[in-house]
């Protein structure tokens, strides 16, 4: 896979630079702000782009520079990679894009597996969220109200798992589930948030995720 880095920080940068060569991926090149990111994307293109949130210019370079990169080249993946999980920050993502995207803790991908499997399910079109992340959103509080209050538990931990974005046969295995009770969840969910039917199915997952990330 070839991978474009953004990263201002150069101990962390360096870091990326190493797990990525062992995981047998090709670094198209590595900088440290958003306008040399695009300075190389536009002669070296590659299949995902790495950048920090918080590079340069200014404190979240590297949110604008993602959305440059979509607009330019939307055939490239995005990592976003930031130290804190920040809602805020999560919402910004989607605002990107809902495919090819991936919002993850820097120390999460400190290891060859989470950082290949991260770029590997961004290069295939899954929208990737920070498990901490998507887990503290869609744990409910007593008393909950709107439309997330319709779901049952299950429900809800199928949807987390969507919004991590886990293809149906992940969910099953995660929540040792068959496929079709996998199925049985979604169309529910569905059903329950009221979503249009006239929508492709991506589009109605897609919808279903902003919804509940939306009501938190």
């Amino acid at each position: 896979m070839r991978v474009a880095l953004a990263e201002d920080g150069a101990l962390f940068r360096e870091g990326l630079l190493l797990l990525l060569g062992a995981a047998g991926h090709q670094v198209v090149g590595s900088v440290a702000d958003g306008d040399a990111l695009m300075g190389l994307l536009g002669t070296e293109p590659a299949d995902v782009a790495i950048l920090d949130i918080r590079m340069p210019p200014g404190t979240e370079g590297g949110l604008r520079a993602a959305a440059r990169v979509r607009a330019a080249y939307p055939e490239t993946g995005l990592l976003l990679l930031s130290h804190y999980a920040e809602t805020h920050y999560l919402m910004r993502c989607l605002e990107i894009g809902t495919e090819r995207i991936g919002y993850r803790l820097k120390e999460r991908v400190a290891g060859t597996q989470v950082l290949s499997d991260t770029l590997d399910r961004i290069n295939a079109g899954e929208l990737v969220i920070e498990p901490s992340l998507a887990g503290r959103l869609v744990n409910r509080p007593a008393g909950v109200s709107g439309p997330l209050a319709l779901l049952s538990q299950r429900e809800l931990e199928v949807l987390r798992l969507m919004a991590e974005g886990r293809s149906n046969a992940g969910i099953a295995g995660m929540l040792s589930l068959s496929a079709k009770a996998v199925e049985k969840h979604i169309a529910s969910i569905f059903t329950k948030l009221d979503l249009p039917f006239d929508a492709t199915t991506h589009h109605r997952r897609v919808l279903a995720v902003l919804t509940y990330l939306g009501a938190r």
